[in-house]
């Protein structure tokens, strides 16, 4: 069993969840319910059992360590069962999507992008033959109608009757419906909306972060990089002005609101008021039904308005922290781990706010699909500061997988059995029939990648777009006069905008070439 070994792979898992080797020694009942459930996954994972059951594992990791677990499954020898939220860890760590919906259990043999684009498909051809079943059977009734009474048609109507009794109706897909968000949109403000100089903060005289020189534009959206405990938190706080500065200054704008969301507030509910009791202690006067409203912008529906807070679900608990986040229409909105209990399509609603919303976006979260569809800079915090990171997710993705390849697989699941490397070797070629399915599964991967490259064009527009309105910032007279900081920060955002854009530009080529190469390879096959 490799016992000799035993301590050095539960030290690896360990460290790739987050424990350096100090926490490694620490007692359990140390540490917080969060990061005593990571314990219980590294449990879980160095059991390596021959089924392993994961319900939303990464609800409680960072986004490093989400990305350990995303490679560690993908590698994982054995039957891995996953209930996730998480789109990449769906993608890239599983082979086939098993889908409950209507009490029925449908199985794709795809990761989940490529389910989703089927299901649809999917869809809409059920849906065309149910229109034309429909038409068939009006035709076949009219029929029984026009002959029925008369004698010479009477049997040709009598049978067309009995075809209409024999005729299954196909049953319509119901597509789960979902509740939007929908944030209240600001005032503009003149920029920058928020900086910080030389600014310094921590806790008990203790600096975790120094020397901080920030902008923030409305029209920013930045994501927050960097392992558990660097200080991403930290740093949104004192955004948010909640933590009081050790050094420097923090200058916001006179009328700027800012809206804050934090996992942690789930607990901070109070148990036994509804939502409607809850929004009513920021807004008194309103009269019941503005406060309905509100709350139905945030996807709290009137059937759990009022239904109190200890009996929602972690999502409704999360929809209703968001609309008392963003209930002042906030120019600054710091959102930390926002999709830990919202389902998928809960998720991509909140992109759609998101990229529709007009204020500024702090984001912390361990989904790196979510900073990929919201965030337009990146800044990693880490070795007690803050910087930009040259590169976007995909890059960053490879840099924590370097590291972990330089421990040189310590950190590696268990490996495959030498009898199934040589069932491997020894495994027929595909027949006709399986090339022709493969053919198959070509031709409905194109439908993410054409989403992918559209997808890639859009975020070239929208840093066009903000490079323009750099440019002009930078065209206003005005800003000479005045001269510093303003300047100095608009120089910087126009080099980190122009970074951006190239990169981007990078990969929207990079998309187009790999869908060119997919529709080559369907017509040469």
């Amino acid at each position: 069993i490799d016992a000799h070994s035993a301590e050095a792979r539960a030290a690896a898992i360990l460290r790739g969840l987050g424990f350096d080797a100090a926490d490694q020694s620490r007692p359990a009942a140390e540490f917080s319910g969060g990061w005593r459930m990571r314990v219980s996954l590294a449990g879980a994972l160095f059991a390596a059992p021959d089924l392993l059951l994961l319900d939303e594992p990464t609800n409680y990791l960072d986004l490093e360590g989400a990305l350990w677990l995303e490679n560690f499954l993908a590698r994982y020898p054995r039957t891995v069962l996953l209930i996730s939220h998480d789109r990449g860890l769906l993608n890239r760590s599983v082979g086939a999507i098993l889908h409950l919906s209507e009490k029925k259990l449908t199985l794709y043999n795809t990761p989940y992008d490529q389910f989703a684009a089927q299901r649809r498909e999917r869809i809409a051809q059920i849906g065309a033959q149910a229109k034309r079943q429909a038409t068939e059977r009006d035709r076949i009734q009219g029929f029984v109608d026009r002959f029925r009474a008369k004698a010479s048609k009477a049997r040709q109507a009598q049978a067309r009757l009995k075809m209409l009794e024999k005729m299954e109706p196909i049953a319509a897909v119901v597509e789960e419906s979902v509740a939007p968000f929908s944030f209240p949109e600001p005032e503009e403000l003149s920029p920058p909306i928020l900086t910080l100089e030389e600014a310094s903060v921590g806790y008990d005289g203790a600096p975790v972060l120094r020397d901080l020189s920030l902008r923030i534009d409305q029209d920013d959206r930045i994501a927050l990089l960097g392992a558990n405990g660097q200080g991403k938190s930290t740093l949104s706080k004192l955004l948010a002005g909640l933590l009081p500065l050790m050094a420097g200054r923090r200058v916001a704008s006179s009328k700027l609101r800012i809206g804050f969301f934090a996992q942690h507030q789930l607990d901070g509910l109070v148990p036994h008021e509804d939502a409607i009791a809850h929004i009513r202690r920021l807004r008194p006067e309103e009269p019941p039904a503005k406060l309905r409203a509100r709350l139905g912008a945030a996807g709290v529906g009137a059937d759990i308005a009022e239904t109190p807070a200890e009996k929602l679900s972690g999502g409704q608990k999360a929809r209703l922290l968001m609309a008392l986040a963003t209930l002042d229409a906030p120019h600054l909105l710091i959102l930390d781990e926002p999709t830990n209990h919202l389902d998928i399509e809960s998720r991509d609603a909140l992109v759609q706010a998101l990229t529709a919303y007009s204020g500024a976006v702090i984001l912390v979260s361990h989904d790196a699909d979510l900073v990929e569809a919201t965030a337009d800079r990146l800044w990693l915090v880490g070795g007690g500061g803050v910087a930009p990171f040259e590169g976007d997710m995909a890059d960053y993705r490879r840099l924590l997988l370097s590291r972990r390849g330089s421990e040189k697989g310590r950190d590696a699941p268990p490996s495959k059995p030498a009898a199934a490397d040589e069932a491997d070797k020894l495994a027929p070629a595909k027949p006709k029939q399986a090339r022709r399915r493969s053919h198959a599964e070509l031709r409905k991967s194109l439908a993410p990648l054409r989403a992918e490259a559209f997808a890639c064009e859009e975020r070239v527009k929208k840093l066009e777009a903000m490079r323009e309105l750099v440019a002009q910032r930078l065209g206003d007279p005005t800003l000479y006069q005045s001269g510093g900081d303003t300047l100095e920060g608009l120089g910087r955002k126009r080099a980190e905008i122009e970074a951006g854009l190239e990169r981007a530009e990078a990969l929207w080529l990079e998309a187009l070439e790999k869908l060119e190469q997919a529709e080559a390879e369907l017509e040469g096959g």
